[in-house]
């Protein structure tokens, strides 16, 4: 395994897909409906990218816009069919009103998915208290990431956030990797990666043309680049 940082991109199909491999990206995360922040692919795009390229995976589960867990029966059905067809690593998570874990639906999900690594996504930048949900969830088995920008506006407003949390990594609840996204810009990354950051995620920044275009493999490929110079 390399030292180098994880370059996470977001693909809706086989063609962003190749795209992202081709640029560098090091997983993808897989969703449908960006109008909606991102869902449940359908089984077939999931096989379908699966034979498009060999790096790993990430499937969303959510069915809904929001991070209330809404038909959780539903959920762990889609969960199910997507192992099915292979997929073996997932991007979950669910609030409850308060702003604390659905602790419920998660662990549901969570039995279901026994055995894959997951990432709990950008649900910890509206939670209550983030140091308490990283506690609540710091037992789960699987959990090895935290995507998050550091603050519901995005990685501008939460930068210090980021930086706080980065140097905690390794401290009860801190284990799982950091992966930046949400209002990631180029400019962030010589703070980030100073700062003990080793994971990013890109969706829109990797679309010159915006969400109705194409992933764009050069544009990938700055990142990937931009990342891997010191």
């Amino acid at each position: 395994m390399s030292n180098r940082a994880v370059l996470e991109v977001i693909a809706l199909t086989a063609e962003d897909a190749t795209a992202a491999q081709a640029g560098g990206a090091d997983r993808l995360e897989l969703v449908t409906d960006m109008a909606a922040d991102g869902l449940t692919p359908s089984r077939e795009t999931f096989a379908a990218i699966r034979a498009a390229v060999s790096i790993p995976l990430r499937v969303m589960l959510r069915l809904a816009d929001g991070f209330d867990a809404g038909d959780v029966d539903a959920l762990v059905r889609a969960a199910r069919e997507l192992r099915a067809e292979g997929a073996d690593e997932f991007v979950l998570g669910f609030l409850d009103a308060d702003g604390n874990p659905d602790q419920v639906a998660v662990e549901r999900l969570v039995a279901e998915i026994e055995g894959c690594r997951w990432t709990f996504h950008r649900a910890i930048d509206r939670a209550a208290d983030r140091d308490a949900l990283r506690k609540q969830l710091a037992d789960l088995p699987g959990l090895d990431t935290y995507l998050t920008a550091g603050s519901p506006a995005g990685v501008d407003d939460g930068m210090d956030i980021l930086l706080a949390e980065a140097a905690r990594q390794g401290e009860p609840g801190y284990e799982p990797q950091i992966l930046v996204g949400g209002g990631l810009h180029l400019e962030h990354l010589p703070r980030l990666l100073a700062g003990g950051i080793e994971a990013v995620h890109i969706g829109g920044a990797a679309r010159p043309h915006g969400w109705d275009g194409p992933v764009d493999a050069a544009a990938v490929r700055e990142w990937r680049t931009t990342l891997d110079t010191p």
